[in-house]
């Protein structure tokens, strides 16, 4: 089997925009690949976390993600900052990669703004502790986004800068697993616009714990436009609200566009609202209700993030000894 890796930032409870764009993908990979899933909370502290939210919303996140249907048992499920091989190796990986690699990163320009010299040095270092959670385990496959594309081929000139210089093919190659077209959840006020929890209005996100009245409600205040929906996906054109809805629906029902569309065509919002609400309810009401199970003992939470870091460690704890020996550090 092939190993994969996967992080995702300690945020809370997703979105159905997490969900459709990454969580619900990892789930059948559990079948095939040997999967390690980490909440990277270090990572988080990147921008200022207030501590105490910090903390529950990594349990929410955790238990989510076990709703989800993230096996903790046959997989394995961890918190980042328990396994200390990760800032280990980080910190050898800061020494490896160059100043001009990372001044080509894409993604510390659009966090930082115009105000970069404010930003932390962990933001502008975080693609080489990206690099190093997934070298630590020697992980050769990474589900990504666009987002993480450019990381990942830094990760990989990390790899093979350290097998250069050290003399040893010891890291392996990274692929991008692509787990086909990503769906692309938008704001459900501003079709231009994708789901976010950082949008003031909680009406523009479907939210995994939203109960299926708040979920009804959500959707028919969706912003729309005053068109019937059209019988083919030329017709959503210069329409992101319509084309929105319509590929959540298609993202539930395993289905695409066209064939929505054949079957909605013609129908104005209201009817066509009132079943996407209804799909949405069947799908997140189970894990809503999985979700607030496993948040009513945090205990059991914390002891499986505690349970996922020490098998996590006997991964990576040789890796990253083999590494600290290459480099020439002397054994502890």
């Amino acid at each position: 089997m092939q190993r994969i890796f996967s992080g995702i930032q300690p945020s809370g409870i997703p979105t159905l925009g997490n969900y459709l764009g990454a969580i619900r993908n990892w789930v059948p990979l559990q079948a095939d690949h040997e999967c390690i899933y980490c909440v990277v909370d270090l990572h988080a502290i990147t921008q200022w976390q207030e501590p105490s939210l910090l903390a529950r919303q990594t349990r929410e996140l955790a238990a989510s993600l076990m709703a989800c249907g993230i096996d903790p048992v046959g997989q394995i499920l961890f918190l980042q900052s328990l396994v200390p091989e990760h800032a280990e190796l980080a910190w050898i990986f800061n020494c490896v990669a160059r100043l001009g690699w990372l001044n080509r990163m894409t993604q510390f320009k659009d966090k930082a703004g115009k105000d970069r010299e404010n930003a932390s040095a962990g933001l502008y270092v975080y693609p080489n502790l990206m690099a190093a959670d997934i070298l630590a385990y020697h992980a050769t496959r990474v589900p990504v986004g666009d987002d993480q594309r450019q990381h990942l081929e830094l990760a990989n000139d990390i790899a093979q800068k350290f097998n250069h210089d050290f003399g040893a093919d010891f890291f392996p190659a990274i692929e991008p697993l692509i787990l086909g077209p990503a769906a692309r959840v938008m704001s459900l006020r501003d079709g231009t616009k994708k789901m976010s929890k950082s949008d003031t209005s909680d009406q523009s996100r479907i939210n995994l714990n939203d109960s299926a009245a708040a979920i009804a409600q959500k959707i028919r205040r969706a912003r729309t436009d005053p068109e019937p929906l059209p019988g083919e996906p030329a017709g959503l054109e210069g329409r992101p609200e319509a084309r929105n809805l319509v590929g959540i629906y298609a993202a539930l029902a395993d289905t695409d566009e066209a064939g929505v569309l054949s079957q909605h065509g013609g129908k104005g919002f209201a009817a066509f609202k009132e079943d996407l609400a209804g799909l949405l309810i069947a799908t997140i009401g189970p894990i809503a209700a999985e979700t607030g199970r496993l948040l009513a003992d945090p205990a059991h939470v914390d002891g499986v993030l505690r349970g996922g870091a020490e098998r996590a460690k006997r991964i990576a704890g040789p890796i990253v000894a083999e590494a600290k020996r290459l480099v020439g550090f002397l054994a502890a």
